[in-house]
Formats: structure tokens, C-alpha cells, sequence
């Protein structure tokens, strides 16, 4: 991965970081006799993983648009 994907990627990241650390919270508050604790957590557990498919597909479609623009221009034209 180039600089410029790592950078693009480093708020995504920071967010998911922080929503993990918030499910931690959540989870050691509440133990686990509280059934609007687990579904909060279940929440947002299924929301992290919703934006961890986004991020990879994020990246997918950064790595496609580096590497057309490396091509020279005769490369980029469809049907070469």
C-alpha cells in the first residue's frame, strides 16, 4: 500500500478503533444481565463490520483508480 492509501485510510481506521473501544465500554458497564446493553453492542458491532466492508471496498476502489492513473494514456482507452 502507497502513502497516499495509508493516509486515505487512517481516519477510517481511527473511527473503527474508536467504536471498538466504545463496545468495550458498553460491555464492562453493563455486564451481562442487561438485554438493552447486548443489543446496543449488537448494534454496533454489526455497524463496525458494515464500515470495515466499506473500508475494504474503499481501498479496492483507491488501489483500481492508482494503478489506471499510473498507465500511461494509450493504456487507460477501453478495448486496449
Amino acid at each position: 500500500m502507497d502513502p497516499g492509501s495509508i493516509g486515505a485510510a487512517i481516519p477510517i481506521v481511527a473511527i473503527l478503533a474508536f467504536t471498538v473501544l466504545k463496545l468495550a465500554r458498553i460491555r464492562s458497564e453493563a455486564g451481562p444481565s442487561s438485554p438493552e446493553i447486548a443489543q446496543r453492542f449488537e448494534a454496533l458491532e454489526r455497524e463496525v463490520h458494515a464500515l470495515h466492508q466499506e473500508l475494504l471496498e474503499t481501498q479496492e476502489r483507491l488501489d483500481f483508480a492508482e494503478r489506471m492513473l499510473a498507465k500511461g494514456p494509450e493504456d487507460r482507452r477501453l478495448g486496449s
